[in-house]
């Protein structure tokens, strides 16, 4: 392999030595923004990285990182769907030129934090009968009405085919209306990277209070 065609910074933190998967609080230092940022300047400058971007970057995290970027960050990639639209950061990001990218589009089913909230949610399960679409493919179209990418993860055949049937039909202006009212939660709160001796002393400080 040559290039890869983006290459993101996944967390504003960093681990102490080899931990990877399975670490705590206590494992977290913080992320040399300025350096780190420099080298993947660098990747990108060497054609080893066509795109730059960064990972669940709060506003003011972007805010720190936008002192030193030369290269601006093509992309932020952050939890989003309809139950966390992440309104102040979309308009953020847009006004500063970086594309949101979601990740768990759908709540995050199958993975340890996840809920299935988003997909059992009343109000989406019943714009889609109206519509006669699922719960998934609703969400899915609302992000992509919001101009957003997303990266929904299936292994199963049916649902991705259902995932890549978005872009033939359109959510009304009331059923976004309704979808935008929705109560907001945070769903990946990343806990793992508080502790009361940290880095991070609380999920609060850790998301710049964006929760």
């Amino acid at each position: 392999m040559e290039y890869v065609d983006l290459y993101l910074i996944h967390f504003p933190a960093r681990l102490k030595g080899e931990k990877r998967f399975v670490f705590n609080g206590d494992d977290v230092i913080p992320l040399d923004m300025k350096g780190t940022w420099e080298a993947m300047e660098e990747c990108n400058r060497l054609g080893l990285a066509k795109a730059i971007g960064v990972s669940n970057f709060s506003c003011k995290k972007l805010e720190q990182l936008l002192v030193h970027a030369k290269i601006l960050p093509a992309v932020n990639q952050v939890e989003m769907h309809p139950l966390w639209k992440q309104t102040q950061l979309r308009e953020f990001c847009s006004e500063k030129g970086i594309h949101i990218s979601a990740y768990s589009p759908l709540g995050g089913v199958g993975v340890i934090w996840g809920t299935p909230a988003v997909l059992a949610n009343q109000e989406i399960k019943s714009i889609a009968e109206s519509k006669g679409k699922s719960a998934a493919q609703v969400c899915l179209r609302w992000a992509f009405q919001n101009g957003v990418s997303f990266l929904p993860k299936s292994f199963n055949k049916e649902r991705l085919k259902e995932n890549s049937e978005i872009f033939d039909w359109e959510l009304s202006g009331e059923d976004m209306k309704r979808l935008n009212l929705l109560p907001q939660k945070r769903v990946a709160l990343a806990e793992a990277y508080v502790s009361p001796n940290g880095v991070f002393k609380s999920c609060d400080e850790l998301w710049d209070g964006e929760l």
